[in-house]
């Protein structure tokens, strides 16, 4: 059977599109963007899933390290960099006036205790010393004097009752004398009348009987004139014993009050020569030769350089767990971090230094603003490592008062203060 071959269909001519309008027009100029890529989308978006996971993750693991951190770390001390070294220095001041005659130091200088600072010159003093003591030899023998004079009037008082004993007996030998005479003058008075006593022995009766009566009223005078000398020699010995009585020559008063003089001329001669109250290091010295000073001035100051001490002015939030006697380390920076000085807390301050200030806080103001205030915590450190390591006072200091060492509470303990009518405290201090 034989196959009939068709011709092919003629192809049609493809469908005239129709023309573009302006705009389409314009777009097919304009590059055309990408195609959407749904797979593309996802994995962008898994990748900031784990970008947000991880970054939330590394401040969730950063807060619990920084929590764990204070907790066990952090939480167990207060730190401050607002410390200064301070200590108790000893002023040196004269307390005689007088011109500067040598001084033997200068600033910087190492002094120990006892050593010579300065002389003042001592020409005046020794003057007065020398009239002093001259003072008291001549109360030593004027009051010896006057226990040799006790002695006198004693004897006297004796004599002056010699006296009186031989008055009295005068006047008793001037009565018998009376008696006698006037017992002789009435029997001759009763013999004149008989013719048997002459005229001539009766006046002399008479005589001796007035001469009698005479010498017994100068009897009688005698005798309280002895009295009165007896009583005058008693006055005198009482007088003299009340200056000596109940002490000796140098327990009197006027002895001991020369003595007295004395001592402060000798005393005042050896305060010309000024010396070293206390072992440290010179400073402010504001002496020169030839100056004349005046009692009170100022003349240089001793730092005693291993009692320094740290005044730490901690905020007021810092002081709810510090506790006197908790170990504190300390850092300064002279020596570095290498070198860790060592204390305690002895105290705390009595008040913020605002509240001392010379112009005291207004805070009763309409435009009051909050301002952390700080106190003064005093550190004792170890004088064995301030031996190795001298510190100076005014320098800074980081410190660091570890809370979990236990300790007194500051309210129940007292801040320890050192003063002296001689040593001020010098420390700088901020806020």
């Amino acid at each position: 059977m034989s196959e009939v071959s068709t011709p092919p269909a003629a192809e049609a001519p493809p469908a005239q599109s129709p023309p573009p309008s302006q705009g389409q027009a314009q777009n097919q100029g304009a590059p055309q963007s990408p195609p959407a890529n749904p797979a593309a989308d996802r994995r962008r978006g898994d990748q900031r899933r784990r970008l947000f996971l991880i970054v939330g993750a590394v401040v969730l693991s950063a807060a619990l390290i920084f929590f764990l951190y204070w907790l066990l770390v952090l939480s167990h001390y207060v730190s401050t960099d607002d410390a200064y070294v301070g200590a108790d220095v000893a002023e040196v001041t004269p307390q005689v006036s007088g011109a500067v005659l040598d001084v033997r130091v200068a600033d910087t200088q190492a002094v120990k205790k006892g050593d010579i600072l300065a002389v003042i010159d001592p020409a005046d003093a020794k003057v007065a010393a020398a009239r002093a003591e001259a003072g008291y030899g001549s109360a030593t023998r004027r009051v010896e004097q006057n226990f040799s004079s006790n002695d006198a009037l004693s004897a006297q008082i004796l004599a002056r009752d010699a006296d009186l004993a031989r008055a009295h007996a005068q006047t008793t030998a001037a009565e018998s004398d009376v008696a006698k005479a006037k017992v002789d003058l009435e029997r001759r008075e009763a013999l004149a009348s008989t013719g048997a006593v002459s005229g001539e022995e009766l006046t002399t009766a008479r005589n001796a009987y007035q001469t009698a009566v005479a010498n017994l009223s100068a009897a009688k005078a005698a005798d309280a004139l002895a009295a009165a000398n007896r009583k005058v020699a008693q006055g005198q010995y009482q007088a003299q014993l009340a200056l000596t009585k109940g002490v000796g020559v140098a327990a009197n008063p006027d002895v001991q009050s020369a003595k007295a003089a004395l001592d402060a001329a000798n005393l005042d001669l050896e305060r010309t020569t000024l010396r070293a109250p206390i072992d440290g290091v010179i400073a402010r010295r504001n002496v020169q030769v030839g100056q004349r000073v005046a009692v009170g001035t100022q003349l240089m100051t001793v730092v005693p350089i291993d009692q320094v001490y740290v005044d730490a002015n901690f905020k007021e939030v810092q002081l709810r767990q510090l506790r006197i006697g908790q170990d504190a380390t300390l850092v300064s920076d002279k020596f570095g971090g290498h070198v860790v000085y060592h204390g305690k807390v002895a105290g705390v301050g009595g008040g913020t230094g605002s509240a001392f200030a010379l112009i005291p806080a207004q805070n009763a103001t309409g435009n009051w603003i909050k301002v952390v205030q700080r106190l003064p915590v005093r550190i004792r450190l170890d004088p064995r490592e301030v031996r190795q390591h001298p510190l100076e006072v005014g320098l800074s200091m980081k410190v660091k008062v570890h809370l979990a060492d236990g300790g007194e509470p500051v309210e129940s303990a007292s801040a320890t203060t050192t003063t002296t009518t001689t040593t001020t405290t010098t420390s700088p201090s901020g806020h």
